[in-house]
């Protein structure tokens, strides 16, 4: 009975490698399960696919284990039926997870301690299963004769095993709903952890920056504006969740910082309100409302409420910034009641408390000429590419400028930022070609930005894309749209996955007469370019879909 138990549990266990690539998608769709099941009802074909396989490469295995043990006078007929059963469920489990492990992944699985947890939980369940299955297994086994008890032990293993394959996806996020209360407590006390350390900073500057797009860029521009003057800590890389920040909190900072600026991501309806309850910000920069995530949020009006909430949780003396070139925001800054400024080229009527004038955009950057409410001017350079960086500059600037800093500090800080990584980043291939690297989550503003930015480089354009995703119903429409626009900047198109079919019908319908390439993913795009890029020739790839969107 040992046997069989401990015997039956490996085998559970040994289905668990095979769900590495759900779990990895359960972290990536941020542990959400109806995003997890909406990511398993469009990727279902792929992921049973790949379940198959592995039971297929078991049982092809058990069974030139079960016909070698049937050839070898006195092998134990019960011992050899578990040994063909378990040993390739082991070795196939084990090839599954080291083949997933050593794959390129845009960005891997981590496994944290939440993913540990959740890979321990998913055990202790499929012992539980094994524990259910254990005495009719072995009733079965004893009642056969000896001769056959071998393939007649192997054959109900193999299909448990199969049916454990099988239900994995199910098996994930099950065994996350089940571990939510625990992860919930455990994500709390890290929240308070992190929210009483920075509220005993009470003399630190704290600025949230939220948008639709250009909240990263932003970010990493107003940081290198205040450290003209300031020790100023900036949220790194895409850190814009509560966990996330939190973790910047208590694992990055001393409290002997001036300035904190926080990023604030959301996908959901009070997701910026939880953190404004982290970081309690004196200072809100909206960069822009536009139509992301609409999958989540359903509509442009919720996008702009749950912006809107780092506005609402300011203090009273607390200061709220907006740009006048984003319609919405324009009218989100007339509604506010509180201490508020605007900036941007055009005020609408609107005094404008920090501008731009004598705008040059070129390949190479902008220059313009910065102008503050009372008429101060400095000449501004930056390396950072598109007419739209500048509206994130002048939200950067009036900010600083707020916290005291001269229009000259102001400059130095624009000539510094850095462009940031994936956004509108030009890399130099060494080959004659320009890469324009704006792969980080494209939104319909900002695939319009880029391909804005496109057009002012000479040559071949060729855009690599695979469309706009997490849209909802608008999801089609966007992509049309989105054709339409390129075909008007555009040589060659070569559009990645899904949404290729709504671009190509944009793209026709905008009058495109260049070259049209349809690919599965970015490996194949990959190839496709390699092919026909020439000395020359600009190339922008516009978004890039996580791995487990590709097909």
């Amino acid at each position: 009975m040992t046997l069989s138990f401990f015997g039956l549990w490996l085998l559970a266990a040994a289905a668990i490698p095979l769900s590495l690539p759900c779990v990895h998608a359960w972290q990536l769709e941020a542990y959400k399960p109806p995003q997890y099941m909406r990511w398993l009802r469009a990727d279902t074909r792929r992921t049973v696919r790949t379940l198959v396989a592995g039971v297929v490469r078991a049982a092809a295995l058990s069974a030139i284990l079960l016909a070698a043990a049937l050839t070898i006078p006195k092998t134990p007929s019960v011992a050899a039926g578990w040994a063909a059963a378990i040993l390739p469920a082991a070795v196939g489990g084990v090839w599954s997870a080291v083949r997933f492990l050593r794959a390129p992944h845009k960005k891997p699985l981590k496994f944290t301690a939440r993913v540990r947890r959740l890979l321990t939980a998913q055990a202790a369940l499929a012992a539980e299963w094994a524990t259910a299955l254990l005495i009719p297994v072995c009733a079965l086994t004893r009642a056969l004769p000896p001769m056959w008890r071998s393939a007649q032990t192997a054959l109900p293993l193999i299909v448990y095993y199969a049916a454990t394959v099988m239900t994995q996806p199910l098996f994930v996020v099950l065994t996350g709903i089940l571990m939510r209360p625990a992860e919930n407590a455990i994500n709390r006390w890290y929240f308070n952890d992190a929210r009483q350390k920075l509220a005993a900073w009470d003399r630190m500057i704290r600025v949230g920056i939220t948008g639709s797009y250009g909240k990263t860029s932003a970010k990493m521009i107003l940081g290198a504006i205040l450290a003209q003057r300031f020790d100023a800590k900036v949220t790194p890389q895409s850190y814009n969740t509560p966990l996330g920040v939190a973790r910047v909190i208590r694992e990055q900072m001393t409290g002997r910082e001036e300035v904190f600026v926080a990023e604030m991501g959301a996908r959901h309806r009070g997701d910026i309100a939880e953190m404004c309850e982290l970081v309690a910000p004196q200072y809100g920069l909206l960069t822009s409302v536009g139509p992301q995530h609409l999958e989540t949020f359903g509509s442009l009006e919720n996008v702009a409420r749950t912006k809107y909430e780092l506005i609402d949780a300011l203090p009273s003396d607390g200061w709220a910034f907006f740009p006048s070139d984003n319609a919405v925001c324009l009218e989100l800054y007339r509604k506010t009641r509180g201490n508020r400024i605007l900036f941007g080229i055009d005020g609408h009527g609107e005094p404008l408390y920090m501008t731009a004038r004598d705008i040059r955009v070129t390949a190479e950057g902008s220059r313009f000429t910065l102008v503050d409410g009372e008429g101060n001017a400095a000449a501004c350079a930056t390396r950072l590419l598109g007419r739209h960086n500048i509206g994130n500059i002048l939200g950067c600037a009036a900010v600083a400028r707020k916290l005291g800093l001269t229009m000259n500090e102001i400059a130095s800080g624009i000539r510094l930022a850095e462009p940031v990584e994936h956004r509108l980043q030009l890399l130099n291939t060494g080959g004659g070609v320009t890469v324009i690297d704006d792969a980080f989550n494209a939104s319909p503003d900002g695939a319009k930005a880029a391909l804005e930015t496109l057009s002012a480089f000479e040559g071949r354009r060729i855009v690599v894309t695979p469309g706009l995703v997490e849209l909802g119903e608008a999801e089609e429409r966007e992509n049309e749209t989105f054709g339409r626009n390129m075909a008007t900047v555009a040589d060659i198109a070569i559009l990645v996955s899904r949404n290729g079919e709504a671009m190509e019908r944009g793209l026709r319908q905008g009058g495109f007469g260049g070259t049209i390439l349809r690919t599965r993913n970015l490996a194949e795009a990959s190839r496709e370019l390699a092919a026909l890029a020439r000395a020359g020739d600009v190339v922008l790839f516009e978004n890039d879909l996580p791995d487990h969107y590709e097909q």
